[in-house]
Order: structure tokens, then C-alpha cells, then sequence
């Protein structure tokens, strides 16, 4: 499969903002969570993480078309925190989530130590993340009454 990460700069905020905002839309509409959506972010603030200088942002490209984005957040102790990823919806199902998680474990061969959060009402994301060995941490998060956030952590050998 031909899936890459390129390094997105301030200059992709306006269209990781677009392709986000498609991302999430189907989220925002399900659980109503107007505060903490993707989907409500400005291309603003996608432009501030981008420049941030303890995290890496990346386009998710398949055959060289961008279809999503993940970004990366260096953590103390090589920790990591995948903050976010996302692949649009006409291409799930296609296997890039796990090739993405594959290249950053790659990239980051550091890492002691990966997290991320998840929806703990979308259960084919929860299966995902456990499948690629990740566990829950016990943590949760109740956003509104349709939706909690699960907190999960990988450690590598």
C-alpha cells in the first residue's frame, strides 16, 4: 500500500482544515460536542499546532493524495501523544490508519511510550487502537451525555 506522511507547515493549515472539518463533520452531527469537535477548529488554530515546535503535524498521503492528518506531540520521558488523526471518510476501510501508526512507530523508534484518546462510543476506532496494541489506561472523560473520550497508552519494548 502506498501511504506516506508528508510534513505539513503553515501553509497546509486552510486544507487540513478542510479535509478535518469533512472528517469530523459525521462526529459533530452524532454527539453534538461543539466545544472539543475537530470539526469546530479554525484554520487558526490548525496553523498554531502546526508551528508549535514540541509537536509534528503531518498529511496523511495514499498514492500521493492527501487524505487526512495526524500530528504527533513530544511528551517527556519519549512519550508521544498522537493528538490527532484522522483519514476521510471515503477512505476508511481502506487500512491507512494502521499503515500511519506503522510509519510513526518507525519514525519515532525512540518512543518508550505512545497515548492517544479515542470515543469510547465508536467502537470500530476502540478496536482499531487495541488491535495495533494499545490499552486503555482506565481513564475516561465525559464530554457531554452522548459522548466520552477513552484514554489509551502503547509502551514499547
Amino acid at each position: 500500500m502506498e501511504i506516506s506522511l508528508c510534513k505539513a507547515d503553515a501553509s497546509d493549515a486552510a486544507f487540513i482544515h478542510e479535509m478535518q472539518v469533512k472528517a469530523f463533520m459525521p462526529l459533530l452531527e452524532k454527539y453534538k460536542d461543539y466545544e472539543t469537535s475537530p470539526a469546530n477548529e479554525s484554520v487558526e488554530q490548525i496553523r498554531d499546532r502546526i508551528n508549535q515546535s514540541f509537536a509534528d503535524y503531518y498529511m496523511i498521503k495514499y498514492f500521493d493524495i492527501a487524505v487526512g492528518g495526524v500530528r504527533i506531540v513530544k511528551k517527556d520521558n519519549k512519550a508521544y501523544r498522537v493528538s490527532i488523526i484522522f483519514i476521510l471518510p471515503e477512505h476508511h476501510g481502506k487500512g491507512i490508519a494502521q499503515q500511519v501508526f506503522a510509519i510513526i512507530e518507525q519514525r519515532y523508534k525512540d518512543a518508550k511510550k505512545w497515548e492517544l484518546d479515542s470515543i469510547i462510543q465508536e467502537q470500530r476506532n476502540c478496536y482499531l487502537y487495541e488491535k495495533l496494541g494499545y490499552r486503555s489506561t482506565g481513564e475516561t472523560k465525559k464530554i457531554n451525555d452522548n459522548l466520552t473520550l477513552v484514554f489509551y497508552e502503547k509502551h514499547m519494548s
